[in-house]
């Protein structure tokens, strides 16, 4: 038997008899932390068969037991790290608004910023966790909230950078770019640090290295398709003027032409990247 613990944006999570949780990877999407109306074809088992490659091929200790469907991981309960461990390769997405905080500690002074651009090193940029929307947070905020403690930022911070390094390598090899992604960590029944959640195209940005060019904005193989088109026709706008009332708009159905079209980047990106065919 599974009982339901949480409907989340994009997977249902069970509890199992043995203690365990169960991850149902649904084909819903969101964006803009708004869940839309309308699946994505093949979305959920995807998402689950990248989470089940990563965890086998980053060689860092996860929590996922076994897959048991094409759309469901078993998964060991984690005591969940409340920071939501993103890591920057590449100058986009939310980073170019706030990048000049970080110039003379992460980034050189003199750093000349370009859209897309390779920056000179990785940059963790964490953010806090929430089912409404994360904001950055800073080194100084996480540890003084008693959240972590220095070492252990220290920790998340050094393992992050490295599987973001590890990721690289991989999806460069497949002739990807991965420009930034978000990871999750727990601690385990013995107290030890582990990876947790999963791994796909909701965690991190995938560009084709052959579409690749700087200054410009990139064909992502994410979601940022479908948030490209709620920006153009208007969506993104409406839910920002309702943000500042505390409220949110209804999902619009997305397109067929857009739904089809992210299911095709996501499928595609799984077989190139994992070598397999879904």
């Amino acid at each position: 038997m599974a009982r339901l613990i949480r409907r989340g944006k994009v997977k249902d999570l069970y509890e199992l008899d043995n203690g365990n949780i169960l991850f149902h990877f649904s084909d819903r999407v969101s964006a803009f932390d708004v869940k839309m109306a309308t699946p994505i074809p093949k979305k959920g088992e995807v998402l689950c068969r990248f989470g089940e490659f990563w965890f086998d091929t980053l060689d860092t200790p996860h929590h996922m037991v076994k897959m048991v469907d094409i759309d469901k991981m078993e998964v060991k309960k984690l005591q969940m790290i409340p920071v939501e461990c993103v890591v920057r390769g590449y100058f986009y997405g939310s980073f170019v608004e706030r990048y000049k905080d970080r110039l003379g500690k992460d980034l050189p002074s003199d750093f000349r910023p370009v859209l897309a651009s390779k920056l000179p090193k990785p940059i963790f940029d964490p953010t806090t966790k929430s089912e409404e929307h994360d904001m950055p947070i800073d080194r100084r905020k996480i540890v003084s909230s008693g959240i972590i403690d220095d070492n252990d930022y220290d920790l998340l911070e050094r393992t992050s950078i490295s599987l973001y390094e590890k990721m690289s390598g991989i999806v460069e090899k497949a002739g990807f770019i991965i420009a930034d992604v978000k990871f999750e960590f727990g601690m385990d029944e013995k107290d030890n640090m582990v990876l947790g959640d999963s791994l796909g195209p909701d965690e991190y940005r995938l560009w084709l290295k052959t579409d690749y060019q700087s200054g410009k904005v990139q064909e992502s193989y994410d979601k940022q398709l479908l948030r490209d088109w709620l920006v153009k026709i208007g969506f993104k706008d409406i839910v920002d003027r309702l943000a500042k009332e505390g409220k949110k708009p209804e999902s619009p159905e997305v397109s067929p032409e857009v739904a089809s079209e992210l299911s095709r980047r996501y499928i595609f990106a799984y077989e190139q990247i994992c070598g397999r065919s879904l």
